[in-house]
């Protein structure tokens, strides 16, 4: 019986056509591309491998593009970054056990950052599933456990009809706020076996929306709407959403100073009045947020570095806009909106009451200033400098990628991002080698602008390989390696906490001499000639490197006052 509310999907004579005669020779892994294919997939990431082998064969089949790296987990860090400048989501295909596991940091990162990728890992054939211990190559006792910490969610497949079910509900999930990782797998065997299945064309995996409940945005708006200080705190949830148009729109409305996070980057103007830039670690900051009444907080959950390493003492009430539940009160108390950032925002612009505070200008030029003159007490002119010198060169829609390094560390806090989205770093979980890697991602979503990649060079030596992929694909990428002979972060940690630095010092290769080896421009470079440099690597077509020998320090740490 059909009631008047069912769907009921009906095939075109086309979709009949085609599952009334599959083409001959398919096989598991025909489903999984097609499936992609039918989800609006163009592009994929990757490493084959044996367990695999069966994807791989069904990919050249096809007309995705596939942007191979050498490391499984450099081609994850390279789908995160296509995820995060398409906010698409980006397969990733990977082979079982070591292959598998070795994506595991990257697939951190995207968790931490709610980068939507869609990882299709390979496993043992099915007779060797459930711990059984039966000696197959690459077997796990439970390779989902491995993954299901990391994930958003896990998707099991266990015979061929069950894999467009799972690959349309993993893509479902990755791209539902809050966006993130998801992990498909599926045995060898299904993956090599001939399939008499229709092939799989459009498929529906619509991302739910998630909406504010009405009740809190009232109250919101309310509390907001009548405070003598209100500040705004804005995260990655802001860029993510596309929300940097009305977060702009509503601080304006109220007067409310806005301070980005580190992975909120470009999400508020950085020169505008209202403007407190992204200045977390540093107590005069922190301080002007404690004094707000009510503070804003927009797509962040107020983490170890955007409450400048949990020193933040609020005074007063905090609303909480975040997609992620669990993300919600976990370091304060807070009136907790479970929203989508845009649709939360857009809430409150239908119901706040303008307020109007000719004095907030003046408050954030006091904090600025008080700021830039605790810098200016600390003889850092030369890392200044070289990020003025790289904010000049860089273009200003070019996306940049930043390494876990001292350059990055300062560019968190004083680089101008110019547009949502167009600084992306490791912050999130914090690993080593992610900026190479990530900026050919992005480079692979947009080639018609150059991207900026600035590692160090203990973090260059974990994607050095990639320089192949760069040079393979032509993408148009600059590689900028700060060379300081070893963990230079790790380095200034441990001789303030010991007094000494121990495992920090590197032998490193010739960086200039290596990267002309797989056939890229490269060049070495002094402060002084760092800018012109860039500018002519960035202006080229094709990958480039610049290397920098520098010793670089950070600014003193304000947490560990009093």
């Amino acid at each position: 019986m059909t009631h008047d509310h069912d769907v009921v999907l009906r095939p075109t004579a086309a979709q009949t056509e085609a599952a009334l005669n599959p083409p001959p020779g398919r096989i598991g892994g025909d489903l999984v591309v097609e499936t992609l294919r039918g989800l609006g997939a163009t592009t994929v990431f990757g490493l084959p491998g044996q367990h695999a082998l069966g994807v791989f064969d069904a990919l050249g089949r096809s007309d995705l593009e596939y942007v191979g790296l050498h490391v499984e987990n450099n081609a994850g860090f390279a789908a995160d970054a296509y995820g995060r400048i398409t906010g698409e989501a980006a397969p990733l295909l990977l082979s079982a056990g070591p292959g598998a596991l070795t994506a595991l940091p990257a697939l951190q990162e995207a968790a931490a950052a709610s980068a939507p990728v869609v990882a299709i890992g390979a496993q043992v054939p099915v007779r060797g599933l459930g711990g059984g211990r039966r000696g197959y190559l690459h077997e796990l006792r439970d390779q989902q456990a491995s993954f299901r910490d990391v994930v958003k969610s896990v998707h099991p497949v266990r015979t061929a009809s069950q894999i467009p079910s799972a690959i349309t509900a993993a893509w479902e999930s990755a791209l539902t706020a809050p966006h993130g990782p998801v992990w498909v797998e599926i045995p060898a065997d299904v993956l090599d076996a001939p399939t008499d299945l229709p092939v799989m064309t459009a498929a529906d995996a619509t991302p739910h929306e998630l909406v504010p409940r009405p009740e809190l945005t009232a109250l919101a708006a309310h509390w907001l709407s009548r405070a003598e200080r209100p500040v705004i705190v804005a995260g990655g949830g802001v860029v993510r959403a596309d929300a940097s148009g009305k977060l702009r729109a509503l601080a304006e409305r109220l007067s409310a100073p806005v301070v980005t996070t580190f992975g909120g980057k470009g999400a508020f103007p950085w020169e505008h009045p209202l403007s407190l830039q992204s200045w977390l670690e540093d107590r005069h900051t922190t301080e002007f947020l404690q004094d707000a009444d009510v503070l804003l907080v927009v797509g962040s959950g107020l983490g170890e570095l955007s409450s400048n390493y949990h020193t933040f003492r609020p005074r007063g009430r905090i609303v909480q806009i975040e997609a992620d539940l669990g993300k919600l009160e976990s370091n304060h108390p807070a009136l907790g909106i479970h929203a989508d950032a845009r649709l939360a925002l857009s809430a409150l612009l239908e119901t706040v009451e303008e307020r109007r505070d000719p004095a907030a200008p003046e408050r954030v030029r006091e904090v600025l200033d008080a700021v830039r003159a605790r810098i200016d007490a600390q003889d850092l002119a030369l890392e200044r400098g070289l990020l003025a010198s790289v904010r000049a060169a860089l273009p200003d829609r070019s996306p940049s990628f930043w390494d876990m390094t001292i350059l990055g560390y300062w560019a968190w806090s004083a680089f101008d991002a110019r547009h949502p989205g167009a600084m992306h770093s490791a912050q999130g979980a914090g690993g080593l080698g992610y900026a190479y890697p990530a900026a050919l991602g992005a480079a692979v979503a947009d080639r018609s602008r150059p991207v900026l990649a600035v590692s160090g060079d203990g973090g260059a030596l974990y994607s050095i390989a990639e320089l192949a992929t760069a040079r393979q694909h032509d993408l148009p990428v600059t590689w900028l390696i700060v060379d300081d002979g070893g963990y230079g972060v790790l380095r200034a940690y441990m001789t303030d906490a010991f007094g000494r630095a121990t495992g920090t010092e590197l032998a490193r290769p010739d960086f200039v001499a290596l990267a002309e080896s797989f056939g890229v421009p490269a060049r070495r470079t002094t402060p002084e000639g760092l800018e012109g440099d860039l500018r002519e690597a960035l202006g080229s077509p094709g990958p480039s490197v610049v290397v920098l020998p520098a010793v670089l320090r950070m600014f003193a740490p304000t947490h560990t006052e009093g």
